[in-house]
């Protein structure tokens, strides 16, 4: 990664802004239910702490469309990072403003502060530059490790960085990058990209992008059904997208031409409706009912899907096999996770139902890596750059004024 790390900078004594994402979610009670994205960022707090910074951390939580909301308070997170930290987080219940200065100003090294939701300010999400400047100009420093919310072009992520003296990555968003980089830039092969869900128009650039990268790519969930309508075969009442037929020929004849092995589902569990209780069969893919629905892979395709990445020694998964919610439809996606979580490939995991899959097959420790961020590991997927990563200090850049700062001295 060419940004600036937290490593490259000294923190002693400084001001420093850490940006989270501690969008977490919350029973009906307001307890937290799952706290992996704060657990995800304690490397770098605990770093900050060693390092004797003053630490601030920003966050956002849920869409309170720039409005104060009780129910999208960041105080539930305060009594779980005191936990996880073995030390006092005090909350102050704004981000920006007089009394955030008061409380920053009387901070002592080692202090934590977590302060209100982000986005109970409407700048937040509009980057607007003046709540950029009134966030960002109390700090000394600026800590990335929000990577979950780093595709989005807000204040706290892109207009902040021109705000403070320097800004780089935490460990979190560099752990990110590293393993997406080992996986796709340089790679072990074979290389096999698993992509599921619901719409190929969701994954188009996904595929497009992966198709020059990796050696075989395996199709499945709804998203196959548009590939197989665009072979000209019957797939039911299956959802499918027509507009989107003429990329995916595109696609497939670009596959070939590149000796890209390409691999969609050859029978499916069918269902007359999208229910539970609903009556299924299995059926290949040329003999599904005129007013059924494919609603996960077969056992075929499960066995030739397994094969596939039986001599990988990279897999890229991102998206479930059928509507694994359903017990009836959930086979296929399962039994990916296992074969996902027994191979001897580097796993590399991303998106929130196949997160999901994995936590509800207690798979999560058998995989290489789980990314934290649904749409911004999407983002990397289709080559696209993070516009929350992009806006960081080059490391190039930092070493020249660093060395200006000597000869100037």
């Amino acid at each position: 990664m060419d940004k600036l790390f937290i490593k490259d900078i000294d923190v002693r004594n400084k001001k420093v802004l850490v940006r989270t994402d501690y969008n977490v979610p919350l029973d009906e009670h307001g307890n937290i239910t799952d706290d992996t994205r704060i657990r995800a960022t304690l490397p770098t707090i605990n770093y900050l702490l060693d390092g004797g910074a003053k630490i601030i951390i920003a966050s956002h939580f849920g869409r309170p469309k720039g409005g104060r909301t009780p129910e999208f308070s960041l105080r539930p997170v305060v009594k779980r990072l005191s936990r996880l930290l073995d030390k006092e987080v005090i909350f102050v219940e704004d981000c920006i403003g007089k009394k955030v200065k008061e409380i920053v100003d009387k901070m002592k090294p080692q202090d934590v502060v977590l302060l209100e939701n982000l986005r109970f300010h409407v700048g937040e999400e509009k980057n607007d530059p003046e709540f950029a400047k009134a966030l960002g100009s109390p700090y000394d420093v600026f800590i990335q490790d929000a990577f979950g919310n780093c595709h989005r072009n807000h204040a706290s992520m892109v207009g902040i960085t021109g705000c403070v003296p320097v800004s780089a990555a935490g460990f979190l968003v560099k752990k990110e990058i590293d393993y997406f980089e080992k996986a796709v830039n340089n790679p072990l092969r074979p290389v096999t990209a698993i992509l599921g869900g619901a719409k190929v128009s969701d994954k188009i650039k996904i595929v497009r992008n992966l198709a020059e990268r990796v050696d075989k790519i395996i199709i499945g969930g709804a998203m196959a059904f548009t590939f197989l309508k665009a072979q000209g075969h019957e797939i039911g009442k299956s959802l499918v997208e027509e507009d989107m037929i003429g990329e995916v020929n595109s696609i497939l004849k670009k596959a070939v031409a590149s000796g890209i092995k390409f691999y969609l589902p050859v029978d499916f569990v069918v269902a007359e409706r999208f229910a539970a209780d609903a009556e299924t069969k299995i059926v290949t893919y040329q003999e599904i009912p005129a007013n059924w629905y494919g609603l996960d892979i077969g056992p075929a395709s499960t066995s030739l899907f397994l094969e596939a990445i039986n001599n990988s020694k990279t897999i890229l998964w991102n998206g479930p096999m059928g509507a694994f919610e359903m017990d009836a439809f959930s086979r296929g996606t399962y039994a990916m996770v296992e074969a996902i979580a027994k191979s001897h490939a580097l796993t590399i995991v991303g998106g929130g139902d196949t997160d999901v899959a994995l936590h509800k097959a207690g798979e999560t420790h058998s995989v290489s890596y789980i990314s934290t961020g649904g749409g911004a590991f999407l983002r990397l997927l289709e080559g696209t750059e993070l516009p929350g990563i992009a806006a960081l200090t080059d490391k190039k850049e930092y070493a020249k004024k660093a060395q200006m700062a000597v000869t100037a001295g």
